[in-house]
Order: structure tokens, then sequence, then C-alpha cells
């Protein structure tokens, strides 16, 4: 049966579609871009029914859509970029009832052997679902996780901003009057940024401007950047923390887990909104989960450098607090070492459990979130 309704659109020309055939199920792929998506509609058996580029505003989005749909019922869509250029895009389609799937850009063989063009990627972007390839779900864009991720961006870029402002401070004093350098290594961080911060023009520095003056402004002006930026991320952590505490505050009760370390575990597995995903593929989400690396009669595995590396951090930060205050995490220590493990070893194991652990806290409740 299928097979006569793919002759019958072969049948067609460019302009018009039997009547029967749109309620035949496609497959949309989208190549995206800042100003301009190109998308392609393939049908269940590969062959193309057609490309066409859109703009990238809500317009574009809702005519993409109208113009997929003529060709057949839109289950599924592959699009590259979820989460920058093709971020809209998703949510949209999302809304509309349609399975998004993040695909990666074709490999760079793929690309020698058949070209390289907007109209192929938006192809190749639609037979990545068709055939499998393209597996894991489009963010959704909302919600808690959503917020969580613009809040944790904007500390990161206050975070990198103050530790920059310190550090010119500091190399600032390096080069000052010996006189102002003694008096102030003998400060701590807080009390030296306090103390530039109330610097006033030297003494005897007249009308004229000086190498004095100048030092003295340039280490007023950093140390009220310095608070600032600290003022800013105190603000941010606090609105994480009651973030974490309203929508998932069964992960603090964990040992060794912040408010820190649940958002960035929560950014990494907000990738999937789909509750039922099985642990297996969280662990190469956070990069904690070993690769087969044997050939002939070796048996072996290395280190995943994959990843997301700031939730492989994370659950970093949670082994070692736990292997400090946790006796069950140094009574398991005790035990795998004695069986020959090295430490290596045994902190890729717990950094396994951990991250199965906050999975399964976190899947209960994985629709609540949008994830």
């Amino acid at each position: 049966m299928v097979v006569v309704e793919e002759r019958t659109c072969a049948g067609l020309d460019g302009g018009g579609l039997a009547e029967g055939t749109a309620r035949r199920e496609v497959v949309l792929g989208v190549d995206t871009h800042g100003e301009v998506h190109v998308a392609a509609v393939v049908s269940l058996l590969g062959r193309v029914l057609g490309t066409e580029s859109f703009p990238a505003t809500a317009a574009g989005y809702r005519r993409l859509l109208v113009w997929a749909r003529k060709r057949g019922t839109v289950r599924r869509a592959g699009v590259e970029d979820t989460g920058t250029f093709g971020a809209g895009l998703s949510r949209y389609l999302l809304a509309q009832q349609v399975e998004v799937f993040e695909v990666n850009r074709p490999d760079r063989s793929a690309r020698r052997l058949l070209g390289k063009s907007d109209p192929l990627d938006a192809q190749a972007a639609a037979r990545a679902v068709l055939s499998g390839r393209a597996r894991a779900r489009a963010k959704f864009g909302d919600g808690p996780v959503h917020s969580a991720r613009m809040y944790k961006l904007a500390k990161d870029s206050a975070v990198k901003a103050r530790t920059q402002g310190i550090n010119q401070l500091k190399a600032v004093l390096v080069i000052a009057d010996p006189a102002l350098r003694e008096h102030m290594s003998s400060l701590g961080n807080a009390e030296l940024f306090r103390t530039c911060a109330d610097l006033g023009p030297p003494d005897g520095g007249g009308d004229e401007e000086t190498v004095a003056q100048a030092t003295h402004m340039t280490l007023r002006m950093l140390a009220e950047h310095i608070e600032q930026f600290t003022a800013r991320i105190n603000d941010l952590n606090q609105r994480l923390t009651r973030l974490v505490e309203h929508h998932a505050p069964q992960l603090l009760v964990l040992v060794g887990i912040g408010p820190d370390s649940v958002v960035t575990l929560l950014i990494t597995m907000g990738g999937n909104p789909d509750g039922s995903t099985p642990r297996r593929p969280l662990l190469p989400l956070c990069g904690v989960s070993p690769i087969e690396c044997s050939s002939g009669r070796r048996r072996t595995r290395r280190l995943n450098c994959g990843g997301d590396r700031q939730a492989n951090a994370a659950l970093h930060r949670i082994v070692f607090t736990r292997l400090r205050h946790d006796p069950r995490t140094q009574a398991y220590y005790e035990r795998r070492t004695q069986e020959g493990k090295t430490r290596r070893e045994i902190i890729r194991c717990l950094k396994r459990y951990a991250a199965r652990e906050v999975f399964n806290l976190v899947r209960p409740v994985a629709r609540t979130l949008a994830l």
C-alpha cells in the first residue's frame, strides 16, 4: 500500500498534490541559520517531496509548518542547533505537537561525497530522523529548567568579569608605589576591596595629574567594579537556590550536593524532555560512561572525554565531598580498594552512582520540571 502511495506522489509535479496524499506521514528536516531556515520534507521511503526557505521569524515558523503539512502529516522533525538558531522553531513545533529531534551536522566524509548546501543539509536532517540516528529530543526552552539556564548564564558571566577585575586590581598593586603596596599586602580580599573602594586622591598631588592619582583612581574603580559584580552574583545565587528549593527540593537532601551542583545537573538533563528515558543515556550526557577500547584478546575501557564537562565537574565535586564526609562512600572506597581497584577507577564508579542517584530523583517529576 505504501509503494502505491509513493508512486502516486512520484507522478505529481512540484505544484500540486493528490487529495489522498495529505494524510500520509512525512518527516520534516530543517537546516537553521540566523536569518533564514531551509526546510525539506521527506517521505517514509526517503523520497524528497520538497525544499523551501523561510524567514526565521514567528510568521516564518507558521508558514514553514503549513507548507510541510500540505505534503503530508508531520509528526517528527529533525532540526539542527535546537539550542541556538533553531530554538525558536523547536519551541513552535513542540507547541504544535510535532516531535522534534536534535540533529548533528553531517560528517565530513558524507559532505565530501554528497556536497554541501542548505537543502542537502535539511534533507540529511530529515533522513537522520527517518533512519533513527537522531534520537536526542529537543529542549522545550521553557519552564524552571530554562529559567535556571538563564540565571546560570548570567552568573557565569558575572563570575568571569569579577575574576578579571580582581586580577587587574592585584596587577596594579604590583607596580604601585611601594608604600601603598606594602600597606595593602597584609589585607585579605574582602578588606582589600573595601579599602581600595574608599581610596581618595593622594596627599600633595596638587592640580597636576600624577601617577599616584591615576593609581588611586584605577584601584577605586576596579574595587567598585568587583563589588558590583559580587552583589549580582549573590543575587543570582539566591534566585537559583529559591528555584531549586521550589522545584527540586528532593535533590538537596543528598549528601554532598548543593544548589549550584543541582542547577548544573538539571540543565544537563533538561536536554531530554522525555521522563521515561532510561538511565544509560544520562551517563554519556555527563561524560562518565566508560567507552569500550578492546581489540583481540585485550579487553579494556577508556575514560569518556565527551559529554557536558560542567556536569562532570559537578559530579566530581559531589564525589570528593562524600569521600570526606559520608561514611557510606568511605566504606565503599575501602572495599573497592581491597578488591584491587585504583583511586581513579573508584572515583569514576562513584560519579556514575551519583549521576544515577540524581536522575532517579528527578525522573518522577520530569514533566513538572519541563525537562
